[in-house]
């Protein structure tokens, strides 16, 4: 049998089977992680920074997410693991010599490559658009393609110079395998922090007591009955007698617990005035008031001014 016109359909015209399988583009893949934020969907700019996962973010779009505090904010599965701004590492990129695609303007015949990147790796050279594995160093940053850390092995960062282990390189944009092994290192190691400021915790609040109770403590210092004895700015010796607060103190204070202070008679015995003294001379008894040459006589004082600290 024949359609309208000759037309003669075949049979999977006319037979439904089942669907194949929507296979995803590997280069369109490999661009959307490569070459755009997992969070905002933007292109990458400097500062980026990466999780603890290996994916890739830009700083600014990791801070907005952030600082949103609204109930209304919609869950990300790409950030859901980032709590703070600490479990992101900024990147240490080193630029690409033969990447051109900001510098030329766009037009429509362009040939866009997808192959090319931005970036690149510093030791051997190897272009950073998910065609070989980089990884980053936890500790400074660096980005490095997997096969450098291979064949140039060493425990300090080829670029800067910092030491690092093996737990701390993460593999940038890698399988489920990888992710799977990076997350249970990453809840590990936050265990652990949290075990280590517990820790610190317990260790400063028990410094704390042991040095209330060593300021609670009677020491060998402290006076006995209750008795200080301090010297005073003159040079003479008072001694403090605290009483008790539930009774008088043989009726000098009229508060109980007030402090009463008894100046000693031999300070007073000793305390004499220079004026009196005969080893001075006259010259030098001059400089003080205590002098007779400093006191006013009747007739240089008036009765209606106000008298200083020199009359006598």
């Amino acid at each position: 049998m024949g359609c309208d016109g000759g037309t003669i359909p075949k049979r999977h015209e006319l037979v439904k089977g089942p669907r194949k399988v929507e296979k995803v583009d590997k280069n369109a893949e490999l661009v959307a992680r490569w070459h755009y934020c997992a969070l905002s969907q933007e292109k990458l700019r400097r500062p980026i920074v990466a999780c603890e996962l290996g994916r890739l973010y830009n700083k600014d779009a990791i801070i907005e997410f952030l600082l949103d505090k609204s109930a209304d904010k919609a869950p990300m599965e790409a950030a859901s693991h980032i709590k703070s701004i600490k479990n992101v590492t900024e990147l240490n990129l080193a630029d690409n010599p033969a990447w051109s695609g900001d510098k030329e303007s766009i037009k429509g015949d362009k040939y866009d490559d997808m192959q090319s990147a931005r970036f690149i790796c510093p030791v051997v050279g190897l272009e950073m658009n998910g065609r070989h594995r980089f990884c980053f160093l936890r500790n400074c940053g660096c980005v490095f393609s997997e096969r450098a850390l291979k064949e140039v092995k060493a425990e300090v960062c080829h670029k800067c110079g910092v030491p690092f282990q093996g737990e701390d390189v993460i593999i940038l944009n890698g399988n489920k395998e990888d992710v799977e092994t990076l997350k249970k290192r990453m809840e590990d190691r936050r265990l652990k922090s949290k075990l280590e400021k517990k820790s610190k915790k317990c260790k400063s609040a028990e410094l704390a007591s042991q040095q209330d109770t060593a300021e609670d403590s009677p020491g060998p210092s402290k006076a006995k009955n209750g008795q200080d004895c301090i010297s005073s700015t003159s040079g003479e010796k008072r001694q403090i007698i605290f009483t008790k607060s539930s009774g008088w103190y043989n009726g000098n204070s009229s508060v109980p617990g007030k402090v009463s202070k008894v100046n000693k008679a031999s300070s007073i015995a000793t305390k004499r005035s220079i004026a009196d003294s005969e080893e001075k001379s006259e010259a030098y008894k001059s400089i003080f008031t205590s002098h007779s040459s400093a006191k006013r006589s009747k007739e240089e004082c008036s009765n209606w001014v106000t008298h200083t600290a020199y009359y006598f």
